[in-house]
């Protein structure tokens, strides 16, 4: 009873409550405001029915995605002030304008560090068309280079990445980087931090850095300064502040780990003990991840110094300090192909995410096998999978069968009727949740990293993944679908028809507002 007592004095004057509480306070300002203008409703409404007009005319004319033009043609019928009112609050940005531009300078002056080097270059004009083609586009559009000679080993669960991953940090020499999602105090994160404070003590270099969300119930508002006590570099992106503002709509995404310029992680994997499943929260949690040794770290840990740089707030940083020579006169190593490290963000105007994914679908002869924990698409994806499966490509998915989110889960459902009647197979992981990210297509091409098929992945948050081609192995994570499907439930249109009238409507509803989700 007094541990109890104990934790919940604590959160009533925590950080996260404070901002709650302020928030809540604005929200009732803003409502108190609009009641106050109600005196004046004929001309709050001539006003607001002008700018909802004009505001219309601009949007149907921006080049936003439908879905998006959508939710605030609705927004603004039903709730024309208050849907003025955030519309203009989301699209002024002021909340993160700063990062996004500065990401985009920094993409540009950072691009000496990743030419294509001439052997990697020659070996591509030795690849089929389209792949040169979209090594292109990566280049140009995504700021990201194709490497050769790197190897990539698969993790098939969190478990797994875990023990290798502990190893190579107690190898550490130089440096460690580590930017991730979710940082949570438990057995795997102590683990971690006994070897990072033993590797300062050594005299590595340690950054750590996470997304502000994990401060309102995760890691304490100061713990920063409780690592940076420790001799370890730390900083919270955009920390969560209880102010009404965009900057709370775009999150660090991204799970990388850096080691010495040699070693590279990456996947939907955080540091947190249900990932490792040393805690069960919705069952079994499958995961996947992968490690790269050789030329492509290069590419991951520009990633990282470029978003580390945005909070740096004047100071540059040196990334010669970092960015050691990496021959390019090897040979040719077909046995190895190709990797493309990529991130993605809402400071692009193009979702590279998403165009990653489109062109496998589109580029696929035989297969194309898709994991992923949320499944909230657009117009352009639904036709891409289903139009996968109608030129009869093997298109399936593995979804989880317990959600960790309800209302995500309730939209998922209704796109399962289109896409089954188009041939696409859907199958739900029985033991628990799928929080992997990948796609693997003909024993060629896959991809690992973070971005989920959502909304929120393809637009708004900063994400990160590798495009893998003609490497050993892409073999590997088809065999892992192949292996999980053992334990998936397929979901035909009987089944979907036994989900009940209730759930099948609020996944509807919500469905009207899921870009905004």
């Amino acid at each position: 009873m007094e541990k109890m007592r104990k934790a919940i004095w604590r959160f009533v004057f925590s950080h996260t409550m404070l901002t709650i509480v302020l928030l809540v306070i604005q929200i009732m300002l803003l409502f108190v405001s609009f009641y106050w203008l109600t005196d004046y409703a004929p001309y709050v409404i001539t006003v607001c029915t002008l700018l909802g007009a004009v505001l219309v005319i601009h949007i149907i004319n921006s080049d936003e995605n439908p879905a998006f033009q959508l939710v605030w043609m609705i927004l603004f019928c039903a709730f024309p002030v208050l849907g003025a009112a955030l519309y203009l609050l989301i699209k002024l940005d002021l909340g993160t304008v700063g990062v996004k531009n500065k990401l985009v300078k920094q993409e540009k002056e950072t691009e000496n560090f990743i030419i294509e080097s001439p052997y990697v270059l020659n070996a591509l004009k030795q690849q089929d068309p389209h792949f040169i083609n979209l090594a292109y586009y990566m280049k140009h559009i995504g700021h990201a280079t194709t490497y050769r000679n790197s190897q990539v080993k698969y993790y098939p669960l969190g478990d797994d990445k875990f023990v290798d991953m502990l190893e190579d940090l107690k190898q550490a020499e130089k440096y460690i980087f580590l930017e991730y999602f979710i940082i949570e105090e438990g057995q795997v994160w102590n683990q971690i931090l006994d070897i990072l404070k033993e590797k300062v003590r050594k005299g590595v270099e340690v950054r750590v850095m996470y997304d502000g969300m994990c401060s309102l119930s995760l890691l304490p508002f100061r713990y920063p300064k409780k690592l940076t006590a420790m001799g370890i570099k730390a900083r919270q992106f955009a920390p969560i502040k209880p102010l009404l503002s965009t900057s709370q709509n775009n999150r660090d995404h991204r799970k990388i780990l850096i080691i010495d310029g040699k070693v590279a992680y990456t996947g939907g994997v955080n540091l947190a003990d249900e990932y490792m499943n040393q805690k069960v929260r919705f069952g079994h949690w499958k995961d996947t991840a992968i490690r790269i040794e050789g030329d492509a770290v290069l590419g991951f840990l520009v990633l990282f110094l470029q978003m580390w740089d945005v909070g740096r707030f004047g100071k540059k940083e040196n990334y010669e300090k970092f960015i050691t020579a990496v021959s390019r006169e090897q040979a040719d190593k077909n046995s190895l192909g190709f990797v493309i490290p990529y991130g993605d963000g809402p400071h692009r105007k193009a979702s590279v995410a998403e165009t990653v994914y489109m062109d496998i679908l589109h580029q696929a002869v035989r297969y194309v096998h898709i994991m992923t924990p949320y499944l909230i698409i657009d117009n352009e994806m639904m036709e891409a999978l289903c139009f996968a499966a109608n030129r009869g490509v093997d298109v399936k998915l593995i979804l989880p069968h317990i959600p960790d989110k309800k209302i995500l889960f309730w939209i998922a459902h209704t796109y399962y009727p289109a896409l089954i009647r188009a041939g696409v197979q859907i199958y739900e992981y029985t033991p628990g949740f799928v929080h992997a990210k990948s796609f693997v297509s003909d024993d060629e091409r896959a991809v690992v990293g973070t971005v989920n098929l959502d909304y929120r992945s393809f637009y708004l948050h900063f994400e990160c993944g590798a495009y893998i081609y003609q490497n050993p192995v892409v073999r590997d994570v088809e065999k892992d679908y192949q292996e999980t499907l053992g334990k998936c439930q397929l979901i035909t249109l009987a089944e979907y028809n036994k989900i009940s009238w209730m759930t099948k409507v609020l996944g509807r509803v919500f469905r009207l507002f899921a870009p905004l989700m």
